[in-house]
């Protein structure tokens, strides 16, 4: 059964649930490495994409109480913060200085924020600034709408028209009720997760999808969330990429509950890995595969380029609520040490922008001025 399968991928048949729980538990590890990475370079060649960009945590205060994670505080916390206009402005102008090209701004589902302090934001950081703004998430546009009794739809249309660029996939976690419920209260469920994608995408704004895996879930809830995108890729053709990560336990509450229950196990890189060149089989509808160089580290990153991905991500200027969760800082690369990780891993780099076309940085360009007279 298991060599069926192979064959079927090798013909760019698209496999069912069944078959990729299967892959999972008994698929071959080289064998999946090899089938997704002849995937990827039929659908990307040998490129692989970075990005220079800065995520701005604009609040860390949250309604919601997710217990994987170590960044939100409540309302009137003493650690509570709520970013300024001028305190934004400065991030950017700091990121463009940097050769920055996009803002990944996020944050908690602040009790006193409304679509007004959404639209007043993005119309503040588009007026004032030239940059792409990949903004908010799921959640945070439920929670608004929700809020305000409005359509996520019409959330959406008044965000477009104020300037939001594109949205990114956070929140996403694992797209199952049953281990959402576990891990997480007060935030949006799976099926409204994805409305909100579906809404974002019908009004023309391309969106990322995201996993955090590696905590309560087993396969069976891993090929479920992979499947649901898979489906909403097919009514859509939304979303650019999708990015998995592993669940960060140092500071959490859920990693005592971890810790003591011996069924659980937290991923490692190997099972990863696995998952990386199982996405790219099953996600057939998707261009880009991005692999998580913040939580998996340069090594294993640079063995994830050979297992289905086509994109090292960002040098992330700045990242929070990850590293609020004990992650090592070492993802922090200059522009050239992302050439050479990408290199000497036998492929050809490229900086992109949020849509992956290749952009050249300034600093090429001054090259080539000076060079050409």
């Amino acid at each position: 059964m298991i060599e069926k399968i192979y064959k079927k991928i090798e013909r760019r048949d698209r496999i069912s649930r069944d078959e990729a729980l299967l892959l999972a538990r008994q698929g071959d590890f080289l064998t999946l490495a090899r089938l997704a990475d002849r995937l990827n370079q039929a659908q990307n060649g040998k490129q692989v994409a970075y990005l220079i960009d800065r995520n701005i945590n604009y609040t860390n205060v949250c309604a919601a109480r997710c217990n994987f994670c170590a960044f939100y505080r409540p309302l009137h916390h003493r650690q509570g913060y709520d970013l300024t206009f001028q305190e934004i402005d400065q991030k950017i102008e700091e990121t463009l200085a940097m050769g920055g090209t996009r803002i990944l701004m996020q944050g908690g589902l602040h009790p006193d924020h409304t679509v007004d302090t959404y639209i007043r934001l993005v119309s503040h950081i588009k007026n004032n600034h030239p940059i792409h703004l990949h903004a908010f998430s799921p959640p945070e546009i439920h929670h608004v709408a929700s809020k305000a009794g409005l359509t996520y739809h019409e959330v959406m249309e008044q965000l477009k028209k104020a300037g939001l660029d594109s949205m990114p996939g956070g929140g996403a976690e694992i797209l199952v009720d049953t281990i959402r419920q576990k891990i997480m209260t007060g935030k949006c469920t799976a099926k409204q997760w994805l409305a909100v994608m579906e809404a974002a995408h019908h009004v023309g704004i391309r969106t990322t999808a995201t996993m955090m895996m590696g905590h309560m879930e087993r396969w069976e809830e891993r090929i479920e969330h992979l499947d649901v995108l898979r489906g909403l890729q097919d009514r859509t053709g939304g979303f650019l990429s999708f990015i998995p990560w592993t669940f960060q336990p140092e500071n959490t509450a859920l990693h005592p509950r971890i810790a003591r229950n011996a069924n659980v196990k937290l991923a490692g890189a190997h099972e990863y890995l696995r998952f990386l060149a199982l996405s790219r089989i099953y996600l057939d509808n998707f261009d880009h595969i991005q692999v998580s160089l913040l939580t998996q580290g340069q090594k294993v990153a640079q063995i994830g380029l050979t297992f289905g991905a086509d994109d090292l991500g960002s040098l992330l200027i700045e990242e929070n609520v990850v590293r609020m969760a004990g992650c090592p800082q070492e993802a922090d690369l200059e522009r050239e040490k992302m050439i050479r990780l990408i290199k000497t891993a036998g492929l050809i780099p490229y900086e992109r922008d949020t849509y992956y076309n290749q952009i050249s940085p300034a600093h090429v360009q001054v090259e080539a001025q000076i060079l050409t007279g």
